[in-house]
């Protein structure tokens, strides 16, 4: 049996998105958390399922954030799939309902990188052959190798620095529509153009933002959704596909993303197409992955992609407008978490400022995308069933 349509975002809650020093990592995880209950309509009793990424050292931060919470899990776990792990959290909630281990799962993650800076997530564990061989002789990381797969792309298919400007330009437009985002200030290609080099390609206006901030949704069946006190937004298609650990791994295609698989696979769940797409929320930790993205997804062909994102397209107002937040390049860096906040609220309608909602929006797509382009979730989103 198809799950397309069984399962339902309920409640969604996020936090202010910067530098926020008032708040630990954990009080800003349980804030948003407490606002997607109560934006929910359920009370913490009726939430029996609990997943959380790996924020910070914590063993069993899942129950850790449960336990705060006053829940009494029949379902727990912590998911670490980097920016992935968001998008993949609303799978595995699904997922863990229709085998019957729980009936609403609240997903929450939270970043504190602003303020306490990149701390290791496993109690200091070693990215074997990352933190043991690379980073010691110059490797900075994901920056790094993103650079190389965004030049790879440029080789083969002609794309340019002004074509990762116009992604940039547009989800800052999208930002300085939103309150709750980190950087507002609009620019232009020639701003972006001046930005200093971080590393060739990119230059800092091609990279996401160090943020605080955390956010959180709720799921629970359709059948339950109906009698709630905000319109459910359908789980339509989901999928994931991680095609490798590091880069340097096997044959890693580096002007493709994981989405080349668990997109097709997303939408012949949902029974839609690209066309069908009214917004995507698409994981945009640098300004290429957005690029590479729309091409994996087949809202153009490969090699395309600098053409589509011309005259608009991907501005609101425009056929497909992406990161209507501001992503994480400007709105703010929570791992993906906000992308799926994002969607739910302009799913609903009248959630966010209405200079940038996108209007008639009735299916939206989802992505995260993590590690070194190793993993990769697809969550298409709608407002009805099919």
């Amino acid at each position: 049996m198809s799950l397309a349509g069984q399962y339902a975002i309920v409640g969604v809650g996020d936090t202010k998105v910067g530098r926020v020093p008032e708040y630990s990592k954990t009080g800003l995880a349980l804030l948003a958390a407490a606002r997607a209950i109560d934006d929910s309509g359920l009370s913490r009793d009726d939430v029996d399922g609990v997943l959380t990424s790996q924020m910070g050292g914590t063993f069993i931060y899942s129950l850790e954030i449960a336990t705060k919470l006053g829940i009494q899990p029949r379902y727990t776990t912590v998911m670490e799939l980097g920016g992935a792990t968001s998008v993949c959290m609303a799978q595995q909630a699904a997922v863990a309902i229709e085998a019957g281990l729980a009936n609403a799962v609240l997903c929450v993650h939270a970043q504190k990188q602003a303020t306490e800076g990149q701390r290791p997530r496993h109690g200091g564990a070693l990215l074997r052959g990352f933190d043991e061989f690379d980073r010691p002789f110059g490797h900075p990381g994901a920056t790094a190798v993103h650079a190389l797969a965004a030049r790879r792309h440029m080789h083969l298919y002609g794309s340019t620095s002004e074509d990762f400007a116009r992604i940039a330009v547009a989800e800052r437009l999208h930002a300085s529509l939103n309150a709750n985002a980190q950087r507002r200030e609009p620019i232009t290609l020639e701003d972006h153009q001046a930005s200093r080099w971080v590393i060739e390609p990119f230059r800092l206006l091609d990279c996401c933002q160090v943020s605080d901030g955390a956010g959180a949704f709720i799921v629970t069946s359709a059948k339950r959704a109906r009698n709630l006190q905000k319109p459910p937004v359908y789980l339509l298609g989901f999928s994931q596909f991680h095609p490798h650990r590091f880069i340097s791994d096997q044959n890693a295609d580096l002007t493709s993303t994981g989405a080349v698989v668990s997109g097709p696979r997303a939408f012949a769940m949902a029974g839609l197409s690209p066309k069908d797409v009214d917004a995507a929320e698409l994981y945009d930790c640098f300004t290429y992955v957005v690029l590479t993205e729309l091409e994996d997804y087949g809202f153009c062909g490969k090699g395309e992609g600098r053409e589509f994102i011309k005259d608009g397209r991907i501005e609101i107002g425009g056929s497909l407008p992406v990161n209507t937040h501001g992503g994480l390049l400007s709105q703010g860096h929570v791992e993906g978490m906000m992308h799926v906040v994002e969607a739910v609220r302009q799913l609903r309608g009248n959630e966010v400022e209405p200079a940038r909602q996108v209007e008639g929006a009735k299916v939206v797509l989802v992505s995260g995308h993590g590690g070194q382009m190793s993993t990769h979730g697809s969550l298409i989103l709608g407002t009805e069933r099919p």
